[in-house]
């Protein structure tokens, strides 16, 4: 008797459900289904939109298909919740447990973030690009890609390095591949016997013999230092960027010949050695 008469209330419950809840269920559903292929339009045209601008002031396109990707998702969380609210689910709760993960997420990746930030600061105000020549905290080499959390390095040995933009940002960063010059800076010593003057003049002789040494800015050879075992020089050379080893270690190789034919010394460290006898200064 007692089942019959729960069979009964569920029916009746079933019946009320279908008769007052059914209908209007379905008609925040459909209206929900609107809200949400709607909002995903707009959310695409509002994106596109956001992109165009972003693209006519110049930002990188890294940057760009990034905060594309942000900015959708974004509009599309809150055209779901606007979806789930007029199903009727407590919307709070869900934005309560996204912040959460939001912040959980943020304190978890909180390094790579900090690289993202930095690649952000490195595409923006490119302090070195593709093919540029660098040194970066100790670390010398070419760029072959700059990325929103790291930057690719390939070294003169042919090793590639992939350095966290954190640390580029955090550290001193040599861009050598900027200025279409550079300066070849040499220490060239001779013997405190030599003719200064004589050397002087064979040095500029190697030098403007260089078909690629620059004519403008004028090379410069001066004494610099008394050394301990030699006059040191200091040679200065200007060239194209793209020819500074090449020129580098020509010159070194034709300012010892040259020093060699003219009988000039390229003095070594060398030191003085004093022995004393013991037995004989006892008995003195």
């Amino acid at each position: 008797m007692s089942q019959l008469i729960i069979l009964g209330s569920l029916t009746e419950q079933a019946k009320s459900f279908v008769t007052d809840s059914l209908p209007l269920f379905l008609q925040n559903a459909l209206i929900a289904l609107i809200i949400f292929f709607t909002g995903k339009i707009i959310a695409n045209i509002l994106t596109n939109i956001a992109v165009k601008l972003m693209l006519a002031s110049k930002m990188e396109e890294t940057i760009v298909n990034f905060l594309k990707a942000l900015i959708y998702v974004g509009l599309m969380v809150v055209v779901c919740l606007a979806a789930l609210d007029q199903l009727g689910v407590k919307t709070t709760s869900f934005v309560a447990i996204l912040a959460a993960a939001g912040l959980a997420v943020a304190m978890a990746l909180k390094d790579t973030l900090g690289n993202f930030a930095s690649g952000v600061m490195i595409i923006m105000f490119k302090p070195y690009k593709v093919g540029h020549f660098v040194e970066i905290a100790g670390t010398s080499g070419v760029i072959e890609e700059v990325n929103l959390f790291n930057t690719v390095l390939r070294t003169g040995d042919n090793i590639q390095m992939y350095l966290p933009n954190g640390s580029v940002t955090g550290s001193k960063i040599c861009n050598y591949s900027v200025k279409d010059e550079r300066r070849i800076d040499l220490v060239i010593g001779c013997g405190y016997d030599d003719d200064l003057k004589a050397v002087k003049q064979t040095i500029l002789d190697v030098i403007n013999e260089h078909e690629l040494v620059l004519k403008d800015p004028e090379p410069v050879v001066a004494v610099s230092e008394l050394g301990d075992s030699s006059v040191n020089f200091v040679v200065r050379p200007w060239v194209k960027n793209a020819d500074y080893w090449p020129v580098r270690f020509d010159l070194i190789e034709n300012i010892k010949n040259a020093f060699d034919k003219n009988g000039f010394s390229i003095p070594y460290p060398q030191q003085d050695v004093h022995m004393y006898n013991e037995n004989n200064s006892s008995n003195n």
